[in-house]
């Protein structure tokens, strides 16, 4: 926090217009504008949040009740349950399990004719394969959105992601690479069409003036997913020195891979010619073969290192525990489905498909085998702390022959499996006796 961010707040608080329902708001558009421009697109409209960001990009494209969207396996809930918001239909598809981003190939093959949209989540803030991901859309006639939440300022092939969909989306929770001081959301298209529908759906379907008064007349299903004024002004002063901590987060995170060259156990995050790493999460995948053990012990090496790291003072830890198929919400039908009104399954020709951990492999495994470090702990400031890290593994690598005896006889439950011990006690304590 910095004097220029509470200045920021302050101007707000001096000017009595807190929403974008507030004629003559002007830190709202300031931001729309100013990102836009960063990211070069020819609109961007804020949100109250990443997740309504993603519903509200799928409804201005033309999702709707019925409808399917393609999700990779691996993410945030939030790029999962978006779709649902709009009464459609998740599709997931796999990983590739190098970039941990959607594997074109399985975005392909999970295509029928009523998919409508792919949501192309730039995971831990590295851009997916968009070439081929785009291509494949466009041959089959579905919008692509960006979830770039993790990915503010990473570049494809010298173009910002965020810029390349035909609408695309950014979180700016506190705990992202550019936050505000609590929640947001912003939306970037260069569709006129779409950037109005967005800016409808976020405040009741009304076409609200930028000074003037409200007609309050609904004219499409909308929602209210209002930006704050006060939050818009916080980003915008974190902003201005985006673009600096960006640079040194890459010299950080560059140094911390590099000195982990030596350690060939630990299975570093790649990073192709072609684009750059918001560097938002650091996952790392272990591989049993530097450890001289067979493949079959990838789950529980991990664990062992991962014990050990901590140990050393690594804050060293899971990224999500489960595929998303396996969330409760889809395997069971508790955010759509249950024959209530709203059953999408009840829509014409709408397929009642299956959702199973099983069937994405790729993702298993990395969920397995790799454990992550997080946005707080890649700080700009934090360059000392990570070259401890770096100390750290390569203890843990000096070490790897003891390590390896103690996972070769350790019991092994993977994160999916706790998960869902963890869902059983979690839903049992709230709903005793149900």
């Amino acid at each position: 926090m910095t004097e220029e961010d509470e200045q920021a707040v302050g101007r707000v608080l001096r000017s009595g217009r807190f929403t974008s329902a507030s004629s003559g708001e002007r830190e709202i558009a300031g931001l729309e504008r100013e990102w836009a421009r960063h990211v070069g697109t020819g609109h961007c409209v804020a949100v109250s949040n990443g997740t309504a960001a993603l519903s509200v990009a799928l409804g201005a494209v033309g999702v709707g009740a019925g409808d399917e969207v393609v999700v990779p396996a691996l993410s945030f809930i939030g790029s999962a349950i978006a779709p649902l918001h709009l009464m459609a239909v998740p599709v997931f598809a796999d990983i590739d399990p190098v970039t941990f981003n959607l594997d074109p190939a399985a975005f392909e093959a999970a295509i029928t004719p009523r998919t409508k949209a792919v949501v192309v989540v730039h995971l831990h803030g590295l851009p997916a394969d968009l070439d081929r991901i785009t291509a494949i859309a466009a041959r089959h006639g579905i919008a692509v959105v960006e979830d770039a939440a993790q990915a503010h300022g990473a570049r494809y092939r010298g173009r910002a992601v965020g810029s390349i969909g035909a609408a695309n989306t950014f979180s700016l929770n506190v705990s992202k690479n550019l936050a505000t001081c609590g929640e947001g959301g912003l939306i970037t298209t260069d569709d006129a069409d779409v950037a109005t529908r967005a800016t409808m759906l976020r405040q009741f379907g009304e076409l609200i003036p930028a000074d003037g008064d409200r007609s309050y007349v609904a004219h499409l299903l909308g929602w209210n997913c209002k930006p704050n004024a006060v939050q818009a002004a916080f980003t915008r002063s974190r902003l201005t020195r985006f673009p600096a901590e960006a640079a040194v987060r890459e010299e950080n995170v560059g140094r911390l891979l590099g000195r982990l060259a030596s350690c060939p156990g630990f299975l570093v995050p790649e990073v192709p010619r072609d684009r750059t790493h918001a560097w938002h999460i650091l996952r790392f995948r272990v591989d049993p073969a530097a450890f001289d053990l067979a493949d079959a012990f990838a789950g529980p090496l991990r664990a062992v290192v991962q014990r050990a790291l901590r140990a050393e003072g690594v804050p060293a830890a899971p990224y999500q525990l489960q595929p998303l198929p396996a969330q409760r919400v889809f395997t069971e039908r508790r955010g759509f489905g249950g024959g209530h009104p709203g059953d999408v399954r009840s829509l014409p020709g709408v397929v009642d498909r299956p959702y199973r951990a099983e069937d994405y492999p790729a993702t298993l495994r990395v969920l397995d085998d790799s454990f992550t470090l997080q946005k707080a702990h890649l700080h700009p400031e934090a360059g000392p702390l990570l070259d401890r890290y770096a100390d750290a593994f390569e203890k843990v690598w000096e070490h790897r022959d003891a390590l390896a005896a103690v996972a070769a006889t350790t019991a092994h439950t993977p994160h999916w499996e706790r998960a869902s011990r963890i869902a059983d006690a979690e839903w049992s304590a709230a709903f005793p006796g149900r």
